[in-house]
């Protein structure tokens, strides 16, 4: 397993970088048949959530991945992954439609954190979170969520509220990004390093709390083997989902111990 090294702003650095796999790059290479589905049908589309369906070992799925881009470019276009309600309306649109059809749901979740322009408060954005964590709670369909790079604030667990949330060992799953809490704690953003220490957000911190349920190692990383091997959990860990009763049940008590 490799180690992230220097402290927990490394982990954070590392989980930003330009080159690691995207949730597209995961979508290519973990499902199959995938049809990107748009639009919130409320007015907009927002290309920083990619949904849609696919098959994972031949079952069928409902996928919600938020993608950030690995260029300059599409990282513009998608908004660097900072989620705006379209986007998530648009995965509580493909969650509904998960449960009507009864396909599982994985989210791949990637953001330092919601849209917060001012027509991100204009549109919703609070509320577009709530009401997605209100479905996620609620579905009866097995759901994972696996943190793939950055897992920030609600933006995060706005696709995070799961039956199973995994953490790729490079990745970071934090209330708040280390530059946020050190101005809001210290006035001076350029403490992040240390606010990161204090937020306990590295993959071994969210396992160890609780939070998490699973690292994924980053062996191979990249590579056919990695994807492979994070096929064959995902599509086993459906599978068990799907033999146990009272799923919605156990996902609200989950969270409410938090």
């Amino acid at each position: 397993m490799n180690r992230i090294v220097g402290g927990a702003y490394a982990a954070v650095e590392a989980a930003r970088s330009s080159s690691r796999p995207t949730a597209l790059d995961y979508i290519s290479n973990v499902f199959t048949s995938f049809i990107e589905l748009h639009g919130d049908r409320r007015g907009g589309d927002d290309p920083s959530l990619v949904g849609g369906l696919a098959l994972l070992d031949g079952c069928p799925v409902t996928v919600l991945a938020i993608e950030k881009g690995h260029t300059a470019r599409q990282r513009q276009a998608r908004n660097f992954g900072s989620v705006h309600p379209e986007g998530y309306r648009k995965a509580l649109r493909l969650m509904r439609q998960a449960q009507k059809f009864a396909r599982p749901v994985v989210c791949l979740v990637d953001t330092a954190g919601a849209g917060c322009g001012l027509a991100d408060e204009q549109h919703g954005i609070g509320q577009a979170i709530a009401e997605n964590l209100t479905e996620l709670a609620g579905l009866s369909v097995p759901v994972i969520s696996v943190i793939i790079g950055e897992g920030g604030s609600g933006g995060a667990l706005g696709l995070a509220l799961a039956d199973q949330v995994w953490i790729l060992e490079g990745a970071y799953y934090s209330v708040i990004s280390p530059e946020g809490c050190a101005q809001i704690l210290w006035k001076d953003p350029a403490k992040a390093s240390e606010a990161a220490a204090c937020l306990h957000l590295t993959a071994r911190d969210a396992l160890d709390l609780g939070v998490a349920d699973r690292i994924i190692p980053e062996t191979d990383f990249g590579k056919k083997p990695f994807y492979d091997s994070l096929r064959e959990a995902l599509s086993e860990e459906i599978q068990n989902l799907r033999k146990e009763p009272g799923l919605s049940d156990k996902r609200y008590a989950r969270f409410r111990r938090f």
